[in-house]
């Protein structure tokens, strides 16, 4: 399974000690005031010359340190893995004249986790808390020179996680145990994946799971008028907040076309329509239709012009084809041969056909009348593709007319009778 992330990964900012307009008023042990050998808070500047605070301390030349400085209480929101970022400077042992081997060049990492702040007392007693080592941290070759006020520095930039954490809040010490540095920034986030319309589906906000390697499983919903297809549509939010393991996809369900990237599922406008569900965009209405209003998901046909149940629905509407034209005849005794040529107009069709209707108009005092049963066509009478016919077993000495007429698929759709050109004949007896 490919796990390829599908965006960039978001953070939150939970404290981040680089915005503090007033001291920070960290705890630190030994208590200040009651040791030298304590954690102290200074005012600083960062790469920008704006006013930062900081803490430091530098107490390489006495063996056995151990100094500490907790941040306050900081609240979780909902965060099951915690991820610290600390910007730092760590003079190197030996650029200190006659240092001791006790001389550190790392720091540790705590935390300690609580459902109310407290644990916020000035007092050691906090020290006795349950604190959980995240990690030493030191100083290697990646740091960048920075000009603090006059001052360059060599700043390493660290990041650590931490969790599952499930009370409602934790604190963050850091321990030096023998070294001489500064504290610049400590920014304190968690990582989600935010809110992201993906695959024709909109996920929400998605806080990533309690380990480095965990995959939180979201539950999509298909943008308005989209329509789930395959499977249940899920996305993968990882430990990093990056979207991964797209499965199952919404659409774009029928009279609507995707726009905006797949973020919007757009009702096909006026003159177009989109007879299914799918990628495929909104299509122009054939010739001869049009639709009643958008959203469309087939056109109807104008007045005078029809389609077929057979006919696809992106073809043209179409119309009865006009009269067949020139219609000649050749009477030999008691048959003829009748020849035409096609119509003028096809009606926008190449399914064109020729029917033959037969009127005798000879003897008595009626009108003319349909020819009966013994008059013979060859090859037939009606659904001819060639515009010729032979007619034979006419009755002598009558009166017929033959009316040719041009029909195709949508004639029966039409309230008119089929169009026609007509042709008076006037057999002879056989052998006269």
């Amino acid at each position: 399974l490919c796990l390829t992330a599908l965006s960039l990964s978001s953070t939150e900012t939970l404290m981040d000690s680089t915005t503090a307009t007033a001291e920070l008023g960290w705890t630190v042990y030994p208590v200040s005031g009651s040791s030298d050998n304590s954690w102290e808070e200074v005012s600083g500047y960062d790469e920008n010359m704006n006013t930062i605070r900081t803490y430091q301390v530098c107490n390489v030349f006495d063996n056995n340190q151990n100094n500490w400085v907790r941040t306050k209480y900081i609240r979780r929101r909902g965060a099951q893995r915690i991820h610290v970022e600390m910007k730092f400077s760590v003079r190197d042992c030996s650029s200190i004249p006659n240092v001791p081997g006790s001389c550190k060049e790392t720091f540790n990492l705590y935390y300690y986790e609580s459902d109310s702040d407290t644990a916020n007392k000035v007092s050691p007693a906090w020290m006795e808390n349950p604190w959980i080592k995240v990690d030493t941290i030191a100083a290697d070759e990646s740091f960048s020179q920075v000009d603090l006020g006059g001052r360059v520095m060599k700043i390493n930039t660290e990041v650590r996680s931490f969790g599952p954490v499930s009370k409602h809040g934790f604190y963050l010490a850091f321990q030096d145990y023998g070294g001489c540095m500064s504290l610049i920034a400590v920014r304190v986030f968690y990582r989600k994946c935010a809110r992201v319309i993906q695959n024709g589906a909109v996920f929400q906000e998605t806080l990533s799971g309690a380990e480095s390697t965990s995959l939180v499983a979201s539950r999509g919903v298909c943008i308005p008028n989209g329509e789930e297809v395959d499977v249940p549509i899920k996305l993968y939010c990882n430990g990093d907040g990056e979207w991964m393991v797209p499965i199952g996809r919404c659409m774009c369900k029928a009279g609507h076309e995707a726009v905006e990237n797949g973020t919007v599922c757009r009702a096909c406008p006026s003159a177009f329509f989109k007879p299914i569900q799918g990628d495929a965009s909104c299509m122009q209405c054939p010739i001869n239709s049009r639709t009643t209003n958008e959203g469309a998901t087939n056109c109807v046909c104008r007045n005078g012009y029809y389609r077929t149940d057979s006919d696809p629905i992106q073809m043209p509407c179409t119309t009865v084809p006009s009269a067949p034209q020139n219609v000649l005849s050749i009477v030999n005794e008691t048959s003829l041969m009748l020849e035409w040529q096609h119509p003028r107009e096809s009606g926008g069709r190449e399914d064109v056909v020729f029917n033959i209707i037969c009127k005798s108009c000879g003897g008595g005092r009626g009108g003319c009348t349909r020819c009966g049963d013994n008059v013979q066509f060859v090859p037939r009478q009606l659904g001819l593709t060639e515009p010729r016919v032979y007619i034979s077993d006419l009755l002598a000495h009558t009166q017929y007319t033959f009316e040719v007429q041009a029909v195709n698929g949508v004639s029966d759709q039409s309230p008119y009778s089929p169009q026609y050109s007509s042709v008076n004949i006037t057999t002879n007896q056989a052998g006269v």
